[in-house]
């Protein structure tokens, strides 16, 4: 195994900066998502890592080998994209033992390889079969099995589910998980699923703009995101944010009421220092009667959501922002009733601060002159 480092990587298509100074380490044995938007640079340093792609600047090492100038071949990588590559016109088996008769293998070991990775992607239905008839999800596992089965150091999952269809696609992600959990090898998987970076990855490296903005473990990157982009990206829906200028306290969505800012217990901030509130849309809290700290709502609709949650579209009054979107319990939800009044709550530990900049404050002055911890 060995892990990946790359050192003040660049590269440049003329006037775009597609991956921008990134100086980055993806640690061996581990599976590192690279997530973003499309455009973002993830597919572009992926690329430059497997050495598709020469860089403008800056190096590549595996481990403590250098490999920038190398081609593909002489990097010891195994590489699976989106669409599945195969051996049309001849058996699933065949196609995952094919690239092991290079290899200097016994005839037992090549069929243990051959046997485990079948076994490992539920392949074993299929094994006989031409890979011609197989549908698009099927040829992308015997795609990674042969990968996996070559046993590199290093293997790389350029967006390898998004062109298959929904069936297949969850199959594929129980499969990717069940192989990542028991493979020990160093894996970059890119995509801008963020269901698939927060199921396989041990480690999330998101992208904007050509750059890392943050790197952390799945839930570590959703609770606390390191900027604005981080809380709207992250999340079905993302972050409600909540804009305020400044007052002795601060309020919401530009809000000018300290009253209601201290109704819904919004964290104070020094008087002219303007920040935003955000807040995931589950951590709302929505009742049908009053309760402290609760402020009066109007339900405008309601919709169920994948696992049975509800959706919820409030107006606050007071609030320049349209509507806040809140997800409550099943039950919960199926109580309320659009069109009515109900109260909402935003509780302090749950409230993440950014500065106008949209950079997360993680202590911010208070009136008194303490401070508040605007991160648990």
């Amino acid at each position: 195994m060995s892990d990946i480092r790359v050192e003040r990587l660049l590269k440049t298509f003329g006037s775009l900066r597609a991956v921008d100074d990134i100086t980055f380490a993806f640690p061996e044995g581990q599976v590192t998502c690279l997530l973003g938007p499309s455009g973002c640079g993830k597919t572009t340093l992926m690329r430059i890592i497997a050495g598709l792609e020469a860089p403008t600047a800056g190096d590549v090492y595996f481990g403590d080998r250098r490999v920038t100038p190398l081609p593909p071949r002489k990097r010891e990588i195994g590489m699976v994209f989106q669409y599945p590559v195969v051996y049309k016109g001849i058996s699933v088996r065949r196609n995952i033992e094919l690239p092991l008769q290079s290899m200097k293998l016994s005839n037992a070991e090549r069929k243990r390889r051959v046997d485990e990775v079948i076994d490992l992607l539920g392949l074993g239905l299929s094994a006989g079969l031409d890979v011609s008839r197989l549908d698009n999800g099927t040829r992308q596992k015997v795609a990674v099995a042969r990968e996996v089965a070559r046993q590199p150091r290093i293997i790389l999952f350029d967006e390898p589910i998004t062109n298959v269809d929904a069936t297949s696609k969850l199959q594929l992600k129980r499969a990717f998980k069940e192989l990542t959990r028991r493979l020990s090898q160093t894996i970059v998987y890119v995509t801008h699923d963020q269901t698939e970076a927060m199921t396989l990855a041990d480690q999330i490296a998101l992208m904007r703009d050509g750059k890392i903005v943050q790197c952390d473990e799945p839930r570590a990157l959703y609770d606390h995101p390191a900027d604005r982009f981080g809380g709207w990206f992250l999340g079905n829906p993302g972050m409600v944010f909540f804009e305020t200028t400044a007052g002795a306290r601060a309020g919401a969505a530009a809000l000018e009421s300290p009253a209601l800012a201290g109704a819904l217990r919004l964290p104070a901030t020094a008087p002219g220092a303007p920040v935003v509130y955000g807040i995931r849309p589950e951590k709302i809290e929505v009742r049908a009667t009053a309760a402290p700290g609760f402020v009066p709502a109007k339900l405008d609709r309601k919709s169920i959501q994948i696992g049975g949650q509800y959706l919820l579209q409030l107006a606050i009054p007071g609030l320049d922002a349209a509507s806040v979107k809140a997800k409550v319990a099943p039950e919960r939800g199926a109580a309320l009733r659009a069109g009515e009044q109900v109260w909402v709550g935003l509780p302090l530990d749950r409230i993440t601060v950014f500065d106008a900049d949209g950079g997360r404050i993680d202590a911010i002055p208070a009136v008194t002159g303490q401070t508040a911890d605007a991160r648990v």
